[in-house]
C-alpha cells in the first residue's frame, strides 16, 4: 500500500492507556530522493524510515557520514519535504502553523545573516516565532548571558569564531523554549564554554518536558543526553535501543574503582571489596561508534536510476 502524502496522512490516535507516553514525533515510510542532473544518477538518501518518539524523550541519531542523519533531521523539522511517507509533529505536519512556533532546529552550520548582530537576529527570530513583545527583550538578554555572548551581542555575526557561532545557534534554538527541538551535530565546532552551555540547555529542556532529537558523532553526547539511539546506515534505520544496548560491549567489563593502590587495582574484580576498595561503577564497556558501524551489514539499497 502506498504511503499517504505529508498533507493527507491519518491523524494520530490518542493513547488509550494513560500510562503510555504520548507521541511527540511520528514518521512512517519516510524517504528522500535527490534528483540528479546532467547525467548524474538520482540518489536515495533515506528509504522507508519509521520512527516513533514519545513526549519528553531524547533520541540520538547516529550513523556514518553520508548515512542520512542531516536529511532525516531536516525532514522531521519541516525544513525539507519527503519524497515518500509522512511526518507528524505534535499531531500535525511539521510545516503547519499549529507546530511551527513549538519546534526549533539547529542545523549543522550557521545560516544566520552575517551582517546583523546576535541581538538583532534574536529579536527578529523572536518576532517571527510570535513571542510576546513584553517579555521579548528580557528573554533575549537572558539567553545571551546564558550562552556567554552578552559581551558580544552587538557585534556582527560574521566576526564570531566557530565556537561563538555554535553558541549563538544554541541561543536561537532554545530562545522560545520549544516543545520539540532538533539539533544537528550540536558539539561540532563548539568551544570549551559551549559544552557546559549545551548540557545546561538540554537539562532545562528535559526538565520542562521538551522532546529532543540530536544527531552526533560524539559518543559522550549520546550516552549522557539520550534515552534511546537510532542507528542509521545506508539511509535506513538498522537498530533502535538504549545507548548501553547499542554502544555496550558485553564481552568487556569496565570498572571504576576508588581508594585502591596500583597493586590492588590490578587484582581481580571479585577481590575488590576484600582489598578495601569502593566499587563506583560496573557495566558493559562502551565501544566506539566506528566499532558499532562495523557490526552492521547495510541492506542492499534499491537502485534509483534515472
Amino acid at each position: 500500500m502506498a504511503s499517504p502524502t505529508p498533507d493527507s496522512h491519518p491523524a494520530s490516535d490518542p493513547a488509550t492507556d494513560p500510562a503510555t507516553p504520548k507521541l511527540a514525533i511520528e514518521a512512517m515510510g519516510l524517504g528522500r530522493i535527490f534528483r540528479g542532473g546532467l547525467g548524474w544518477r538520482r540518489r536515495q538518501a533515506l528509504n522507508e524510515v519509521d520512527l516513533s518518539i514519545h513526549t519528553g524523550e531524547a533520541l540520538g541519531i547516529v550513523g556514518p557520514n553520508g548515512s542520512g542523519k542531516s536529511t532525516l533531521l531536516r525532514l522531521l523539522a519541516g525544513v525539507d519535504r519527503p519524497s515518500a511517507g509522512w511526518v507528524e509533529i505534535l499531531g500535525h505536519p511539521p510545516t503547519s502553523r499549529a507546530v511551527r512556533r513549538r519546534l526549533a532546529f539547529l542545523p549543522d552550520g550557521s545560516p544566520f545573516p552575517p551582517e546583523l548582530s546576535a541581538r538583532r537576529v534574536l529579536h527578529l527570530l523572536a518576532s517571527l516565532s510570535g513571542m510576546a513583545p513584553a517579555g521579548r527583550r528580557d528573554r533575549i538578554e537572558q539567553m545571551l548571558v546564558r550562552v556567554g555572548l552578552d559581551g558580544a551581542g552587538e557585534a556582527p555575526i560574521r566576526t564570531y569564531s566557530r565556537g561563538m557561532h555554535r553558541r549563538f545557534g544554541l541561543a536561537q534554538a532554545f530562545l522560545n523554549e520549544p516543545e520539540v527541538v532538533f539539533l544537528d551535530e550540536p558539539t561540532a565546532g563548539l568551544d570549551a564554554p559551549g559544552f557546559a552551555v549545551l548540557a545546561d540547555l538540554l537539562e532545562a529542556a528535559r526538565t520542562r518536558g521538551a522532546t529532543v532529537v540530536l544527531a552526533s558523532h560524539v559518543a559522550s553526547d549520546l550516552i549522557e543526553h539520550c534515552d534511546r539511539l537510532a542507528l542509521l546506515v545506508g539511509g535506513e534505520v538498522q537498530r533502535v535501543g538504549p545507548p548501553d544496548e547499542l554502544l555496550g560491549d558485553r564481552d568487556v567489563l569496565q570498572l571504576r574503582v576508588h581508594g585502591l593502590s596500583e597493586e590492588a587495582a590490578a587484582a581481580l574484580e571479585d577481590r575488590i571489596r576484600d582489598l578495601g576498595g569502593e566499587l563506583l561503577d560496573a557495566g558493559p564497556a562502551h565501544r566506539s561508534l566506528q566499532e558499532l558501524y562495523r557490526t552492521i551489514e547495510p541492506k542492499v539499497k534499491r537502485g534509483v536510476e534515472r
